[in-house]
C-alpha cells in the first residue's frame, strides 16, 4: 500500500476487508504491503492460503471486498479479476516458496507486464510489509550488512562492488567504486555517507516507491557503504512532498535504531553509523551533488566548481559521499550473490537492472526494472502494450527533463548507458515518459525547457541566459511568430549552453530541444512555415483541435454552430470554402475530426462528417446550392492567362483544379478513364458513395470553366510536351497499382487485383467470377472488394497475416463487413494457390503465422509457423496495398523517393523539377481521399503563387 495505490483506494480497501473478514469469521492476518510495480492494476491485494501460491488480484476496489473473503473461504478465485499466482519467489537474500496449485492461473514471470522483467532492487517490493523491520529480517535482509561487518574488510567491500561494475542509478552511471575508493583514501573524524532521495523528474516514481516500499533495503546499503568508506554520518536527503516516503523511512530508521542496527557498536563491532533525514524543498537543481550539499547546510541549492570534490570537501567541509537510492539497494544484493553473479546481468559495461517509471501514453504504466541493455522496444511494447488505442507512439522521452526524445524507429536502442548517450539523450534516474499522435513535440520541447529554465540556480550565464532565450524561441515559434532563422538559432545556443554550463543541469537541459530539432524537425518547420501545430496542441495555431485534425481544416465549430441556428444554407457555404466535395467526402472519409473531438472528454466525439453530409444532401435535394455556387462565380478571381495541365481527375487534381480556377487560370485535366473521380468513383464501392451524388458536386467544376480530355494515358514523351506548353504542371495520379504478391500459382485464372475488381465493377463490367472468393489483405481495398463480391452473391473470406486489432481498414467498414457476414481468417498467409487441370484456382494452401516481436509501427510481426491448412475458393483477390506508377516522368529530372513516389517539398508541392508539381498519393503513398484532396489545395495555392509572384489564396474567402 504505497501512494499510487492509497490513490485508487488501497487504504479502503484494507479497512473493508478487515470488516469482512470479521463478518465471514475468516481466520485470516491482513496486512498492508508496499507496491508491486504494475500501477496500471492497482489496487492489488495479495492472497496466501498456506500451501498453495499466493494469488494477486488485480483492480481491486472496497467493493469487491466481500466476494474477495469468501473466495478465499472457498479457495475459489474464478469470479474475481486475478492477475497471477507466485509459486516461489526470490528475495536474492533468501528464496520463499509458498507452494502449487491453482493450474489455470499464471505465474508472475508469464504476464507480459512481468515476463521481462528482473527484479533485484525491487525483490521485496509488495511482498513484505514495509512498516515491519521483522518481515524484512524473515526474508534475510540485514544478512549481508552482518556478513561485511563480521567477515570483510573495507576494502573487501569496495573490491566486491568494484568487480560489479555497478554504476551510479541517479543518471550519471559513474562508477560507484570509484567515488567510494576516493572516499576511502580522505582522513577525518566524521564522513558523511548522503543518498539523494530527492528525485526531481516529473513522472518518476522508483526512489518514492522503493523507499515506500523497502525502506530497510536502502538503509542497509548505506550502513554497508559507510563501513566501506570509513564514514559515521548518514543523511538521506529526500523532497517533503513525499510524505509516506518520509513516514516510513523515519519508522524503519527507528526500528533498526531499536534493534542496533544503526548507532553504536553495530552487532557487537567497533563501527558506529547513524541517519537521519533532511526534507528538500523539491529543487531539480539539487541533483547536482554540490548543489544538494549546499542545501543540506540550509543554504540555496546552487552548484559549485570542482575540484574540490565532495570525497575531498563536502557537508560542513567534510568528506562526503553521495549516491542515489537505486544505487544503495543494490549493495545488499551485490554482497549477499557476488559480483560474479551481479554481472551475469545486463551488459559488460552496464551491469544489472535499472527501474523505470513508465508513464504516459501507455496502456501498461508502472515501475519496470529491467536487465540493462534491453532494447527500448520491450519496454514500451512488450512491458508497456503500446498506446492502448488505436492512436501510434510517437516517441519516448528518457532522462527527465534533461533527456532527449526518441522516435520509433530508434526503439531497438538498448537501454544503456552509453547508446542512450548516442541518441542525445540520457539515462537519468530512469523516467520513460510515452507519447503519441498528440503530443506536439516542440511543446514538448518548450515545457521541459519551462522546467529546467525555472529550476535554474542562476549561478552561471550560459544556464541563466542561454535556458531564458531558448525558451522564448520556442515560445515564438509555437505562438506562429517564428522565422526559418530561428531553428539555427534553437541549434547554435544549445551547443553553447550544453558546451559551458557549470553542472549537470546547463550541460543537459538542452537535450529536449537538441532531439526534436534531429529527429522530429518537419514538425518545427510546420510551426514555421505553415503556421500550423500538426498535433492540434499549439493554440495559437489553430481554431480547434478537430478543424486542426482535418486535413482540409474545414471550420468544424462554425458549421455545426450555424446548423444548430437552423442556418444551413450559410453552414453548407462554410464548408465549401475548404471542402467543394460535402456530399461525397462525408461518406468516405476516415474522419480525422473525430479522433480530436473535444465533446469525447465528456462522452462521445460529435458526428461531424456525417453531419456535414447531412447538410449538403438537405441543400441539394432543396436547390439551395444554386445560390452558393452563384457566389463563388462571381467571386472568381480575373483571368491570368496562365494555362495549367493536371494529370489526374483523381481528389487531389480535381481539388486542385476547383481552387485553381477560382483564381483565374485555365486549367486543363488529362485523365486515363473515361470519367473524372479516380478512386473516388473506380475504388470506392457504389453502396458506400453512389456515383450519382458525386457528379452532381463535380458540376461546380464545369460551371468553373475546367477542360477535360479523358481515356488519356500520359506517358513521358506527352509529359515533356505538357511542361513545353503550360505554365505549370500537376501531377496527380494516385496510388492504382496493386502491389504484387510472389506466391506460387499466382498466375492462375481466378486470380484477380482487388483494385481491378473495383474498377470493373464501377465501370459495369463483365465479372467472370466463381461463388467461393478468398480475399488476401485487411485494408480498405480489401475490405471493400470483399462486402461488393458479398453483393454479387458470392461466399467471401478474407485472409489476414494478423489480428483483427491490426486490420488498417477504417473500423466502422470492418465492423459492417462482420454483420453482413464476410469470414475473416486471421493470423494466416497464403502459401501457394492450386489449380485444376483447366488452370482455373481450386483452392489455397495457407500457413498459420503466430505473434513475434513488436515492429517500428508498434504492431507484433507476424512469424510463420509449420502449421498449413487448405481453403477451397473459385477466386483469389490480392488487396496487400498499392503502389504509384512513375514511368510518366522518366527522363525529367524529377526526384524520387525510396518508397517509390515523387519527392515534393511538403509545404508548396514542389518538385525538382521548376515547371512540375505533385499532389496525392503519388508523393504520400497511398493515403485517404481527403488527405489527397488537402495536397491537391495546397498544390494549388503554390502554383498561383509561382505564376503570380503573389499570395492570392485568401482573395477566395472576401465575400
Amino acid at each position: 500500500m504505497d501512494t499510487c495505490g492509497i490513490g485508487n483506494g488501497a487504504d479502503k480497501l484494507m479497512n473493508a476487508l478487515m470488516l469482512f473478514s470479521k463478518k465471514h469469521k475468516l481466520d485470516a492476518f491482513i496486512e498492508k504491503t508496499g507496491c508491486f510495480g504494475y500501477c496500471a492494476v492497482e489496487p492489488i491485494v495479495n492472497i496466501h492460503i498456506p500451501g498453495l501460491p499466493m494469488i494477486l488480484l488485480k483492480n481491486t476496489t472496497e467493493k469487491n471486498a466481500d466476494a474477495v473473503i469468501r473466495a478465499i473461504k472457498k479457495k475459489d478465485f474464478s469470479s474475481l479479476d486475478v492477475l497471477c499466482k507466485i509459486e516461489k519467489w526470490d528475495h536474492i537474500t533468501d528464496e520463499i516458496e509458498f507452494g502449487s496449485g491453482f493450474e489455470n492461473i499464471p505465474n508472475w514471470n508469464e504476464v507480459e507486464f512481468f515476463k521481462y522483467q528482473k527484479k533485484i532492487v525491487l525483490r521485496n517490493c509488495g511482498l513484505i510489509n514495509p512498516e515491519d523491520i521483522d518481515e524484512y529480517i524473515a526474508v534475510k535482509g540485514y544478512f549481508p550488512l552482518y556478513k561485511v561487518l563480521k567477515e570483510l574488510t573495507p576494502e573487501a567491500v569496495i573490491e566486491e562492488v568494484k568487480n560489479a561494475k555497478l554504476r551510479g542509478r541517479g543518471g550519471a552511471g559513474f562508477p560507484t567504486a570509484v567515488k567510494w575508493s576516493l572516499m576511502r583514501q580522505e582522513k577525518a573524524v566524521d564522513k558523511y555517507v548522503v543518498c539523494n532521495a530527492d528525485e526531481g523528474d516529473p513522472g518518476a516514481y522508483m526512489n518514492r516507491n522503493e523507499i515506500e516500499s523497502d525502506p530497510h533495503m536502502l538503509i542497509e546499503g548505506m550502513i554497508i557503504g559507510a563501513y566501506a568508506m570509513g564514514a559515521n554520518k548518514g543523511i538521506i536527503y529526500v523532497r517533503a512532498e513525499y510524505p509516506l516516503a518520509v513516514e516510513r523511512l523515519k519508522i524503519a530508521i527507528s526500528q533498526a535504531r531499536d534493534y542496533g542496527i544503526l548507532g553504536e557498536n553495530i552487532f557487537g563491532t567497533d563501527f558506529s553509523f547513524d541517519i537521519i533525514l533532511v526534507e528538500g524543498a523539491g529543487a531539480f537543481v539539487c541533483g547536482e551533488e554540490t548543489a544538494l550539499i549546499a542545501s543540506i547546510e540550509g543554504l540555496a541549492g546552487r552548484p559549485n566548481p570542482r575540484p574540490p570534490f565532495p570525497a575531498q570537501k563536502g557537508i560542513f567541509g567534510k568528506p562526503t559521499n553521495i549516491n542515489n537510492v537505486e544505487t544503495y539497494c543494490n549493495i545488499p544484493a551485490i554482497i549477499s550473490k557476488g559480483a560474479d553473479w551481479f554481472v551475469q546481468t545486463g551488459t559488460k559495461n552496464s551491469p544489472g537492472t535499472k527501474v523505470f517509471s513508465l508513464v504516459g501514453k501507455i496502456k501498461n504504466t508502472g515501475l519496470v526494472e529491467m536487465p540493462l541493455g534491453q532494447p527500448l522496444q520491450t519496454v514500451v511494447y512488450n512491458i508497456g502494450g503500446g498506446t492502448g488505442t488505436r492512436k501510434k507512439i510517437k516517441a519516448v522521452q528518457t532522462g527527465g527533463p534533461s533527456g532527449g526524445c526518441i522516435p520509433p524507429h530508434l526503439f531497438n536502442t538498448p537501454l544503456d548507458y552509453e547508446s542512450l548517450n548516442a541518441l542525445g539523450t540520457i539515462m537519468g534516474s530512469g523516467g520513460i515518459v510515452v507519447m503519441d499522435d498528440d503530443n506536439c513535440m516542440v511543446d514538448v520541447a518548450k515545457y521541459f525547457t519551462e522546467f529546467t529554465n525555472h529550476d535554474s540556480c542562476g549561478k552561471c550565464t550560459p544556464c541563466r541566459e542561454g535556458l531564458f532565450h531558448q525558451l522564448k524561441l520556442l515560445e515564438k515559434i509555437t505562438n506562429g511568430n517564428a522565422v526559418e532563422r530561428d531553428l539555427s538559432l534553437l541549434r547554435d545556443l544549445g551547443s553553447v549552453i550544453a558546451d559551458t554550463a557549470l553542472c549537470g543541469l546547463g550541460q543537459t537541459a538542452p537535450n529536449p530541444v537538441m532531439t526534436t530539432l534531429k529527429y522530429f524537425p518537419l514538425e518545427y518547420e510546420y510551426h514555421i512555415k505553415a503556421k500550423r501545430c500538426p498535433s492540434g496542441v499549439c493554440k495559437d495555431l489553430l481554431l480547434s483541435p478537430c478543424e486542426n485534425s482535418c486535413p482540409l481544416h474545414i471550420n468544424i465549430p462554425g458549421y455545426i454552430q450555424l446548423f444548430k441556428e437552423k442556418r444551413i444554407l450559410e453552414s453548407f457555404e462554410l464548408i465549401m470554402q475548404e471542402n467543394f466535395l460535402p456530399s461525397t467526402t462525408g461518406r468516405i472519409c476516415h474522419f480525422h475530426c473525430k479522433m480530436r473531438c473535444r465533446r469525447e472528454d465528456i462522452d462521445k466525439p460529435v458526428a461531424q462528417g456525417e453531419l456535414h453530409r447531412y447538410i449538403a444532401d438537405e441543400v441539394y435535394k432543396k436547390g439551395l446550392e444554386r445560390a452558393v455556387y452563384s457566389k463563388i462565380l462571381k467571386n472568381k478571381l480575373k483571368p491570368t492567362g496562365k494555362k495549367i495541365a493536371i494529370i489526374g481527375a483523381g481528389p487531389a487534381g480535381l481539388t486542385a483544379a476547383y481552387y485553381l480556377l477560382r483564381l483565374g487560370h485555365k486549367v486543363e485535366i488529362f485523365e486515363a478513364q473515361q470519367k473524372a473521380g479516380g478512386i473516388l468513383r473506380y475504388g470506392i464501392p457504389a453502396y458506400r458513395l453512389p456515383k450519382n451524388v458525386m457528379d452532381k458536386e463535380l458540376k461546380i467544376l464545369d460551371k468553373l470553366g475546367v477542360k477535360y480530355f479523358f481515356n488519356q494515358r500520359i506517358d513521358k514523351e506527352k509529359t515533356k510536351n505538357l511542361l513545353r506548353d503550360y505554365d505549370a504542371v500537376l501531377v496527380a495520379t494516385g496510388a492504382y497499382k496493386e502491389m504484387t504478391f510472389d506466391v506460387k500459382g499466382s498466375n492462375l485464372k481466378g486470380v484477380w487485383s482487388g483494385v481491378d475488381f473495383l474498377g470493373k465493377l464501377a465501370k459495369k463490367e463483365k465479372i467472370n467470377i466463381g461463388k467461393k472468393v478468398l480475399i488476401v489483405g485487411a485494408g480498405n481495398v480489401a475490405i471493400d472488394a470483399a462486402r461488393s463480391a458479398l453483393r454479387i452473391g458470392c461466399d467471401v473470406t478474407v485472409l489476414y497475416r494478423r489480428g483483427r486489432e491490426d486490420m488498417p481498414a477504417n473500423e466502422h467498414e470492418i465492423e459492417d463487413a462482420f454483420a453482413e457476414g464476410v469470414n475473416f481468417i486471421f493470423y494466416a498467409n497464403p502459401e501457394e494457390i492450386l489449380g485444376d487441370e483447366k488452370g482455373n484456382v481450386k483452392k489455397v494452401i495457407a500457413r498459420r503465422m503466430r505473434t513475434g516481436d513488436f515492429d517500428i509501427s508498434g504492431r507484433r510481426k507476424p512469424i510463420p509457423t509449420d502449421d498449413l491448412f487448405e481453403i477451397e475458393c473459385d477466386n483469389v483477390m490480392f488487396a496487400i496495398g498499392e503502389k504509384v506508377d512513375l514511368s510518366h516522368l522518366e527522363g525529367l529530372d524529377v526526384e524520387t523517393t525510396k518508397e517509390g513516389t515523387i519527392k515534393a517539398d511538403v509545404f508548396s508541392m514542389k518538385t525538382s523539377n521548376p515547371k512540375l508539381f505533385a499532389a496525392g498519393d503519388i508523393v504520400t503513398g497511398p493515403g485517404t481521399a481527403v488527405e489527397a484532396m488537402s495536397l491537391g489545395k495546397l498544390a494549388a495555392k503554390n502554383i498561383d503563387f509561382v505564376l503570380t509572384g503573389e499570395d492570392r489564396f485568401n482573395k477566395l474567402y472576401q465575400s
